[in-house]
């Protein structure tokens, strides 16, 4: 649909003026058009099945590893005499192996600790929103 538009001088200079948007007389109609409430209905989201169980298995160097899917996986990881539970995608390399990528987080200890407190609220979080 094309609107035409005006062109108009301001202090000298000349400026493109848009026509305002006016209702259409379709909208002024005075017959019902049904309830006033049109807010979407909700749908309810069916539960997500439970996760099956993984277990663990060892990787090349010996780290134990949770595959999570879609190559991401859970690792414990000792790094400078320190261990650490490492959550990352990996990617595939030249060479055929799989990299770690830069999508990923590494907990101390203590995180982990504190973000497995959290479980049960970050659950009945999920229940309440998803």
């Amino acid at each position: 649909m094309f609107i035409p538009c005006k062109n108009v001088k301001i202090d000298g200079r000349e400026h493109i003026k848009m026509p305002k948007n006016r209702p259409s007389k379709k909208d002024s109609s005075d017959s019902d058009s049904g309830p006033e409430d049109r807010n979407p209905v909700k749908k309810s989201k069916p539960n997500p099945p439970p996760a099956p169980k993984s277990t663990s298995t060892r990787s090349e160097d010996g780290e134990p590893t949770w595959e999570l899917g879609k190559n991401r996986s859970v690792k414990l990881t000792e790094f400078k005499g320190k261990w650490y539970i490492n959550i990352r995608e990996y990617y595939m390399g030249n060479d055929g192996d799989l990299k770690p990528g830069k999508k990923g987080i590494m907990l101390t200890m203590e995180q982990w600790q504190k973000f497995r407190g959290s479980i049960d609220e970050i659950d009945e979080a999920i229940k309440k929103h998803v």
